[in-house]
């Protein structure tokens, strides 16, 4: 699917090709552990969580406070997790950039290839003296249009502008707002759809508990990880993910990590 690509605080590389929020005092139960090749629903879908104890290290500087214990958690509910996890236990989820530099990466980079995008973005960063909804408003359209801009790319990035300066979106309310909320409102950006809205949950705010289903990369990755390669829908996506809760961005992090060792698509 194509779709917009990733947010200022990837760097567009934390994605495959293709909250700071405390850790619940109350984890919930240990939910079924979907193995390798099985279809979601079957019996061989449902088995139990390797007893076999896993060291991790600790997250690199920067995780998410939530990350160590994601982890440790998902490693004895999801056999997959067991094995990508300790894989790629000297990565995680990093901060960086704000809100506006973060959306507006991600309009600058939509429909187009994570090289093109960061080209792109490259080209327009330097047309401000810094990345700011102010100074993005006094751009000229010709030359927005002369770095490789599109007319709707343009139109897009004066809206979102509008909407920071005109104090259209709660930032200072975010922190405190569910993530449905918050998604809603970042769509009432020209330009701004789920999978970004969604994107922006992961990476900006750093939410722990989100599923992009939207996500060409994570339904990939379900597919080659959870059933050989098969295509797979969303409701068994959505299924596969049950036992990743409340950690699904963790995950979904890793499942995205798991698809930067396979052939490129």
């Amino acid at each position: 699917m194509a779709s917009a690509k990733p947010l200022d605080t990837m760097d567009f590389e934390q994605l495959p090709l293709v909250a700071d929020l405390p850790v619940p005092e109350q984890q919930p139960a240990p939910l079924p552990v979907v193995t390798l090749g099985a279809r979601a629903g079957s019996a061989a879908a449902a088995a139990p969580a390797p007893k076999a104890k896993i060291s991790l290290p600790a997250p690199p500087e920067g995780a998410p406070a939530y990350w160590a214990e994601a982890c440790r958690q998902l490693v004895r509910r999801d056999r997959v997790m067991k094995r990508l996890i300790p894989r790629f236990a000297h990565l995680a989820l990093q901060p960086g950039g704000d809100a506006f530099a973060t959306l507006a990466r991600s309009i600058v980079g939509q429909q187009i290839s994570m090289k093109a995008a960061q080209t792109l973005w490259n080209k327009f960063a330097r047309l401000p003296a810094r990345m700011a909804p102010d100074l993005v408003l006094k751009l000229k359209v010709d030359d927005m249009r002369a770095v490789g801009l599109s007319a709707r790319k343009v139109d897009y990035l004066v809206d979102l502008a509008m909407h920071f300066t005109e104090h259209r979106l709660h930032q200072d309310d975010w922190q405190g707002m569910s993530d449905e909320a918050i998604v809603a409102e970042l769509m009432s950006i020209r330009g701004v759809g789920r999978w970004t809205a969604e994107m922006f949950l992961i990476f900006y705010l750093q939410r722990p508990n989100v599923l992009p289903l939207d996500d060409a990369g994570l339904i990939s990755g379900i597919s080659q990880n959870y059933f050989s390669g098969d295509p797979v829908s969303r409701s068994e996506a959505r299924e596969v993910a049950e036992a990743w809760k409340p950690w699904c961005t963790v995950a979904t992090w890793y499942i995205w990590r798991s698809l930067e060792t396979q052939p490129a698509a």
